[in-house]
């Protein structure tokens, strides 16, 4: 009887958020049925999702909404909310900062501790390729699943397997 295989899936909270709603489905996703989808017949090890909370003084209703929304990530067996900081930016919107710093470490890190067989990492951030690199040297296998709207082709080159999320979205929405 063969090993096992042990999956770690790391959202990246604010491009699944915003690829999400530019398909107009951000309420729609379920995240547990994501999960099943992504790990099939493997066993989850766990689940990460870095964001960052909302200032509750320029939109209290949508800040609450957030909140309710990582509660139920939270209830979620074998799910992680990390959560980061959000800072104004000089053309007045707001942006997340440090969740690639703490999605990098926890890729590298659960891989040095080999927590995990396969990382399943949920955005289209070309920053990540270079510590996929480094994760695929310990001998792990590195799955992509992307959103044509924010999709890097040099991070679905550096992954052993892509899944464009568009080919399951019926299966992953209530």
């Amino acid at each position: 009887m063969g090993k096992e295989e042990k999956v770690v899936i790391f959202i990246d909270g604010s491009n699944f958020y915003h690829s999400t709603k530019h398909l107009n489905i951000t309420d729609k996703v379920n995240f547990k049925k994501l999960v099943n989808e992504l790990v099939r017949d493997r066993k989850l090890i766990k689940v990460f999702y870095y964001n960052a909370s909302l200032d509750i003084s320029i939109n209290s209703k949508t800040y609450w909404k957030q909140q309710k929304f990582f509660g139920m990530l939270r209830k979620i067996p074998k799910f992680k909310v990390i959560l980061c900081k959000l800072r104004k930016s000089h053309k007045k919107s707001y942006e997340v900062k440090g969740d690639d710093t703490l999605l990098v470490s926890d890729l590298v890190g659960e891989a040095y501790e080999n927590l995990y067989d396969t990382a399943i990492i949920v955005s289209g951030d070309e920053d990540f390729v270079s510590p996929i690199k480094r994760v695929k040297k310990l001998g792990k296998k590195i799955e992509n699943v992307y959103f044509s709207s924010s999709s890097s082709y040099n991070l679905r080159k550096a992954c052993d397997h892509s899944i464009y999320i568009n080919k399951i979205i019926d299966k992953i929405i209530d």
